[in-house]
Parts: C-alpha cells; sequence; structure tokens
C-alpha cells in the first residue's frame, strides 16, 4: 500500500477518533431546548419586572384613600418607623380585640393590663366589679371576627404618637348567669354578634411594640 494513503487512512482514524471523544464529553442535542434569547428581548423582560420609584404603596391604599388624611397619617407613621405595616398591624390587631374582648366578658383582666391604657383598664374594671358586686358571671366564647375594617388614622409629628382606629364585627357566644347558677341574659346556643370602634396608639420608632387600647366605641 502507498505511504499517502496510508497517511490517510491514518488521519482519518484520528478524525473519527476525536469526533467520538467530543460527543462522549459534549453530549448531544436531543430533545427540547430553550431557543437562545436575544439581546433586545432581554432587556424587555427585565424591563417588565422593574418597580417604578415614587408608585403608590399598596399596604396603605388598601386600606385606605390615596391621598386621604388618612393615607397620609399611614404614610408618616411609616416614615417614623420602617418596621409598621398597615396589614400587619390590622392581623395584630385583631388577635388583641379576641384576647381584650373576652378577657373582658370572664372578667380576666389581669392578663390583658399590658394592652391597655389606664383609662381603658379603669372603665373595664368598673363593669368587671359591677358584676362581681351582684353575683352575675358571664361565660364567653369567641367565634370569631367577620369583618375587621380601618377608619382612621392620626400621627403627631412633635410627640412620634400615632393613633389607628379600627372596626370590627366580632361574633361569641355569651350568657349571664346569676348566684344560682340561672341564665338571666344570653343563650349557649345562639351566636351574639357585636360591633366595637377601638383606637390603639402608639409611641413610634420606639422598643416597646406594643400598641395600647386608648378608647372603645360601637
Amino acid at each position: 500500500m502507498d505511504m499517502p494513503i496510508i497517511q490517510l487512512l491514518v488521519l482519518a482514524g484520528i478524525a473519527i477518533f476525536l469526533i467520538l471523544r467530543l460527543r462522549s464529553v459534549l453530549g448531544t442535542r436531543d430533545g427540547f431546548e430553550r431557543p437562545p434569547v436575544s439581546h433586545s428581548e432581554h432587556e424587555d423582560r427585565r424591563n417588565s419586572f422593574e418597580v417604578i420609584d415614587g408608585g403608590p404603596d399598596r399596604d396603605i391604599i388598601d386600606h385606605a384613600a390615596e391621598g386621604s388624611p388618612m393615607a397620609d397619617a399611614l404614610s408618616a407613621i411609616k416614615q417614623a418607623d420602617n418596621s409598621f405595616n398597615v396589614g400587619e398591624f390590622l392581623g395584630g390587631a385583631r388577635g388583641a380585640y379576641e384576647m381584650i374582648l373576652m378577657a373582658f366578658e370572664n372578667g380576666e383582666l389581669d392578663d390583658v393590663v399590658p394592652y391597655l391604657s389606664p383609662e381603658v383598664y379603669e372603665a373595664f374594671a368598673e363593669v368587671v366589679d359591677e358584676r362581681e358586686k351582684q353575683g352575675l358571671k358571664v361565660e364567653a366564647t369567641f367565634v370569631g371576627v367577620s369583618d375587621t375594617k380601618l377608619v382612621a388614622a392620626e400621627f403627631d409629628q412633635a410627640s412620634g404618637e400615632a393613633d389607628i382606629t379600627v372596626r370590627f364585627s366580632g361574633e361569641f357566644t355569651y350568657v349571664v348567669r346569676n348566684a344560682e347558677g340561672e341564665i338571666v341574659e344570653g343563650s349557649t346556643s345562639e351566636i351574639k354578634r357585636q360591633r366595637d370602634t377601638w383606637t390603639f396608639s402608639r409611641k413610634m420608632g420606639i422598643d416597646d411594640p406594643n400598641w395600647l387600647l386608648v378608647a372603645t366605641g360601637e
């Protein structure tokens, strides 16, 4: 066999070896592969997720009309304490409503003293004391809150004091028993529906995270 032919066969063998080697290392393009994204498409996709600075704060305008005094007060509260969140506040207020209302109805105010202003505590304590003098005992079981609505917000820039008013629509069972254990008011089988408007207050920017109940109404 001529030398040139031998050399050609050797080179062909080397080429075949390299091709097989590359296939084993890099793999093949079997199956679905996403086509490469063009530069312009990448830019369009990135821009579609950009947040416009200075846009409305959804956490506020979900609960207060944009540009209203209440929305402005909530914005000022956030500026004074960047940990404040309206949605989280309303969730906490809802829990506080259940806890405080049941403590009042069942005459167990000691458990909620840290969450009451002195004036509200005294008002609640007078009612509890009067029931005890008459030999009355309330048995209440919380069912739930059907509605929670933010109705007012104020912020004092000078003192850093924030006041937020929330209206609750609560549901619970409620009976009053006399000294003999007889039911004189309410029912164990009927749900009592009650609407309360409570105002919570806190000085923003301090370490104590607790809001105090400072006023109650219907």
